[in-house]
């Protein structure tokens, strides 16, 4: 047995602790061998050039537009397009929201909501305007779906309307929460018809007169994200712009069963980076004398942050395989959903615990983590309407009204 003094100078000598990477599962090891370098160097950029810099956008609630040529390089705006596995899509996924929440909302959204939207409803001719350029980030799309008074309900509630007018359609009504309304080029907006009550999909590119978003201030997380309201004044659209797939709810409900898989992914990597800072800190940081890692509760604390997060991400690695294999349905990413960020919610407390005073602050970034856990805890369908699909689900009793 190691005499304490031996025991001090292994540790001294020690140039990183054990699964720098908390990789405990090597759930890496089962991407093919170039889908694990793409990942090797997709996180160690996100790690070294993007996570430094993004508290200090956070902070100002501004958007780093300088970053985005560097997410393009990366591949991260053609994940749906470019033939990755979906384990891989996910982890690329997990690793942005490692390294940034909102940053990780932008690339899902991106990928699962605008890309994946005209890719799979778009026409020809919409496919090959918009997709070349949003693969490339050099477009940026908003998902225009939630209103100021429908949230959970606006597959009954949706209020905005589509009335057809000679050679196109005018839009009216309200969206609330919208990513990157400010930013955009276009907004896919989701408008009942008039004519036959039908929820319908068009892409209304942002500088048409009638259109205006405003940025949404004051959000405790996701501060990064430019959210908006979004008024559409009468705003006329061609009627090239209706996207022929996107003529019903059920299409809708297609693209949220997908995000609500992505908001795991992103659950997933807010814990590891709250693991990742709070291991450092606890590593760093002396008190009475020796490391908070030496301290009993400190590390009853780290092993359930990361026990949270391989529990997350071992989830979604079995939601990648059924995904993968085309059985991904609604009740498996609304509890996906709701239980990784249940977890998330309860790691980054954990994590803001070890900073103590010091977790209050963004300088150490916990306290950032701890309010972009909020945020995951309520988008893309709250926690309770989540639980309540998979509860309808196994009953056969619906519960919502």
């Amino acid at each position: 047995m190691l005499q304490t003094a031996e025991l001090d100078q292994t540790d001294m000598v020690q140039i990183q602790p054990p699964f720098p990477d908390a990789d405990l599962l090597h759930i890496a090891d089962l991407l093919s061998p170039a889908e694990r370098r793409r990942y090797a160097e997709l996180r160690d950029v996100l790690q070294r050039e993007i996570r430094p810099v993004a508290p200090g956008y956070w902070n100002r609630e501004e958007f780093p537009m300088g970053l985005i040529p560097r997410l393009a390089e990366l591949g991260l705006g053609r994940l749906q397009t470019d033939g990755s596995s979906r384990l891989f899509t996910g982890l690329a996924y997990m690793e942005v929201a490692r390294a940034d929440v909102s940053l990780s909302a932008l690339v899902g959204i991106h990928n699962e909501l605008v890309v994946g939207m005209i890719h799979d409803l778009g026409s020809r001719e919409q496919k090959a305007r918009w997709l070349p350029g949003l693969e490339q980030f050099t477009a940026i799309g908003a998902f225009a779906l939630t209103e100021p008074e429908h949230g959970s309900d606006i597959a009954g509630g949706l209020t905005t309307t589509a009335t057809h007018d000679g050679d196109g359609w005018v839009l009216s009504g309200s969206k609330r929460w919208i990513g990157a309304g400010t930013i955009a080029d276009f907004a896919l907006v989701w408008a009942r018809d008039t004519a036959d009550g039908a929820i319908k999909a068009f892409i209304v590119e942002t500088d048409r007169p009638g259109f205006s978003a405003t940025k949404i201030e004051n959000k405790i997380g996701l501060r990064i994200m430019q959210n908006a309201d979004i008024v559409l004044d009468s705003v006329r659209v061609p009627e090239a712009n209706l996207l022929p797939g996107a003529t019903a709810f059920e299409k809708a409900n297609e693209l949220l069963r997908d995000s609500r898989a992505w908001v795991g992914w992103q659950a997933a990597g807010i814990q590891l980076g709250a693991f990742d800072i709070a291991r450092a800190y606890a590593l760093e940081r002396f008190q009475f004398g020796r490391e908070l890692a030496r301290f009993q509760l400190v590390q009853q604390q780290l092993s359930e942050i990361l026990g949270n997060a391989q529990a997350s991400l071992s989830l979604m690695l079995e939601l990648a395989r059924i995904q993968e294999a085309g059985r991904l349905e609604m009740v498996q990413s609304a509890m996906a959903k709701a239980t990784t960020t249940r977890l998330a919610r309860s790691s980054v407390a954990l994590g803001r615990s070890i900073l103590g005073g010091n977790g209050i602050t963004t300088d150490y970034e916990m306290a950032k983590l701890f309010g972009d856990a909020e945020v995951l805890y309520t988008y893309e369908g709250t926690y309770e309407i989540n639980s309540l699909i998979v509860a309808r689900a196994v009953t056969g009793k619906s519960a919502f009204v």
